[in-house]
């Protein structure tokens, strides 16, 4: 169900301030461009799908 007029979609800002990285438990940036949350501390990043946070190490990309 996603509009294809804004491929980008919202997350809660609520939801991305409790959210720290799955294996350092360091903090998250948001990319909204690629629609990730960034955790420098690990080198990974974190897909964001259809607006949930999928915070699961195996499914991570590296930096």
């Amino acid at each position: 169900m996603s509009n294809s007029q804004n491929p980008v979609t919202q997350v809660d800002r609520k939801l991305l301030e409790i959210l720290v990285c799955p294996v350092t438990k360091g903090p998250l940036k948001y990319d909204a461009a690629s629609q990730e949350l960034i955790s420098e501390q690990a080198g990974l990043a974190y897909p964001i799908r259809d607006g949930i946070p999928i915070m699961l190490e195996f499914e991570a990309r590296e930096l």
